[in-house]
């Protein structure tokens, strides 16, 4: 959560968390490293999963602030993490369809593969951690 936290909203100078979009209960974390190694089998992955509430149910920004939390994390966090993050079950008109792009990786290469898109991403996150709140 501490990572997340402080990104920028894409459409309001205040944060996701300052907004409601994430909070601590939304965030889910198992690190493998937690169990001990006589308990790990193969198949065992760390994992990190988030579920963000947009601010209203049709929230055109709702992909756009998905995937500024998915790219956040996936700098942030050791690569051992299989990251995903959803829209909260039922805040969002367009739930299934955002749900699916966030999980779809080549989607999400794709998104950041286009420079205008990438701008934004990287100014929610690097606004957020600096606290330039403009």
């Amino acid at each position: 959560f501490e990572i997340i936290r402080n990104i920028q909203d894409p459409e309001h100078p205040l944060t996701l968390e300052q907004l409601a979009v994430v909070s601590r209960k939304q965030v889910e974390v198992f690190d493998v490293l937690d169990v001990p190694e006589s308990e790990r089998d193969e198949f065992t992955l760390s994992t990190l999963e988030v579920r963000f509430t947009p601010t209203i149910p049709h929230c055109s920004m709702a992909t756009l602030i998905g995937l500024s939390i998915r790219v956040k994390l996936l700098r942030s966090m050791p690569s051992r993490f299989k990251v995903t993050v959803r829209i909260e079950p039922g805040s969002h008109a367009s739930e299934h369809a955002v749900n699916r792009q966030l999980a779809d990786k080549e989607r999400v290469c794709a998104a950041l593969e286009n420079k205008h898109l990438l701008g934004v991403v990287n100014k929610c996150i690097k606004d957020g951690m600096s606290g330039n709140m403009k």
